[in-house]
């Protein structure tokens, strides 16, 4: 059964903010954390009515022995917004139902969708408290750097694709400065304690 009044809190932060740490830690705590860009990664894959429709839209390409040929589709919808808008459009809703239906079998007084873009799309609104992941900008750098391996022009391209931190900060209900690990605890450990009252 699920928790009566079960709260829905959206967590998310710009790339290199350090959002899967702070998931990882709420996890720590007992929280049940959905990472949405993993889930959507497996639906991708396992689910035949999105293949399928991924399929006609981009082409019999987009799928090698079954598998999401991830190279192609990145290519395919780069720079072309109306094909990663008709993208989004088959992903983003099986994403969504797929959280509903895990959603209801947690049994907490709250649980934790980490989404990579949530208030560049109005997508806040659908939670009922929103956590914001900030570090400052070079920190983010440096860390994109060492995890994936690619250039300072492509980090910084993706960045301009998101919001700066300064455009998000007002519309979030909590902000979570991630450029000091030892008091990332504190900050975790304090909006945890209130959003379980």
């Amino acid at each position: 059964m699920k928790y009566k009044g079960m709260k829905v809190v959206g967590l998310t932060g710009g790339i290199g903010s350090g959002k899967s740490t702070i998931a990882n830690m709420f996890s720590k705590l007992g929280v049940p954390v959905y990472i949405a860009d993993d889930e959507a990664k497996k639906i991708m894959n396992e689910d035949e009515t999105v293949k399928n429709e991924i399929s006609k839209l981009l082409g019999e390409e987009s799928y090698i022995e079954g598998k999401l040929n991830r190279p192609f589709v990145a290519t395919a919808v780069f720079n072309k917004k109306s094909l990663l808008t008709a993208l989004n459009s088959i992903v983003h809703p099986a994403v969504k139902l797929h959280f509903d239906n895990w959603k209801h079998k947690q049994k907490a007084p709250y649980v934790i969708k980490e989404v990579a873009i949530l208030f560049e799309n109005g997508g806040h609104k659908q939670y009922d408290y929103t956590i914001l992941v900030t570090a400052p900008k070079e920190i983010r750098i440096q860390r994109v750097l060492q995890r994936d391996h690619i250039t300072r022009e492509q980090i910084l391209a993706r960045m301009n694709n998101q919001w700066e931190d300064s455009k998000k900060v007002p519309l979030a209900n909590y902000v979570l400065k991630n450029d000091k690990l030892e008091d990332i605890w504190l900050q975790v450990n304090k909006i945890h304690n209130i959003l379980m009252l």
